[in-house]
């Protein structure tokens, strides 16, 4: 059972875990160095430590002890209970849900390890948007990809914001790191993926006609919001695919196209 205490001094060194998160660059750099993410929120909470991601403390408002009293039983890590204007001073921000978790991150798998088992998978170049990263994770998690590759520049998915976007769906999906880039892509193609890259070029195919969920192993390449994917990336994909926009609209917010993409490439496998 986990140690309640009552802390008082926003000052205390048992709430650095929790310190500036406020600052992205400076959780940026010290979260991945320390070993740590922030789950904030019951739901993503309990989701974390399903997942399998040990606790290394709790900071919880007075009136969440007693919704998250089975998961303070059941962990090994300290409790630290503050008032809401004290954690404000803390983390650098109202705290709405009242429940915030230090956890201890995993080795991340190899892409070749990941790309061993999987039949379709997301590749991301330079996606550093938080908010983004989040939202293609929730709906690769919803729409039944295998996993997650990240280009070296790409956002990190287990800052607080990606995790809170994706309500905890970052936790669900097995993700890498490419160690190069474009290079790495040679990785996903020697086994055995057709690269398919989404692009608003006219020049690309539209996805249905390519139809992605008839192919064994399918890599779907994304881009980050704006620019897309490099040319470089293009020039290393398989084919090129885009969705048909009507009405004017040249292209899709990356998440939004993320989902629409997803689904013509899962469309008819079993999800569970």
């Amino acid at each position: 059972m986990a140690d309640l205490v009552t802390i008082d001094d926003p000052d205390d060194p048992r709430l650095h875990d929790y310190t500036g998160l406020t600052d992205v660059e400076l959780r940026r750099r010290r979260e991945p160095a320390e070993g740590l993410f922030i789950a904030e929120g019951e739901k993503v909470i309990r989701r974390a430590g399903e997942a399998g991601y040990a606790m290394r403390s709790m900071l919880l408002s007075a009136k969440w002890v007693a919704t998250m009293r089975d998961v303070i039983d059941d962990a090994p890590a300290p409790v630290y209970v503050v008032d809401p204007e004290l954690a404000e001073r803390v983390t650098g921000y109202h705290v709405h849900r009242g429940a915030l978790a230090s956890m201890q991150r995993k080795p991340l798998p190899t892409a070749a390890g990941i790309l061993a088992t999987a039949r379709r998978v997301v590749v991301m170049e330079s996606v550093n948007d938080h908010t983004n990263i989040g939202a293609i994770f929730r709906s690769a998690a919803a729409l039944g990809m295998d996993a997650v590759l990240l280009s070296p520049d790409c956002a990190d998915p287990l800052y607080r914001r990606s995790v809170k976007v994706s309500m905890g769906a970052v936790f669900s999906v097995p993700y890498a790191r490419l160690d190069t880039w474009p290079a790495g892509l040679a990785t996903v193609g020697e086994a055995g993926f057709t690269l398919l890259a989404l692009t608003p070029d006219e020049r690309a195919e539209p996805l249905d006609a390519v139809a992605p969920h008839r192919m064994d192993r399918v890599a779907l390449m994304l881009g980050a919001e704006g620019s897309g994917l490099s040319q470089r990336a293009l020039a290393a994909s398989g084919t090129w695919v885009r969705i048909p926009m009507s009405h004017g609209v040249d292209s899709l917010n990356v998440g939004a196209a993320a989902a629409v993409a997803f689904y013509a490439v899962t469309a008819g496998r079993p999800t569970e």
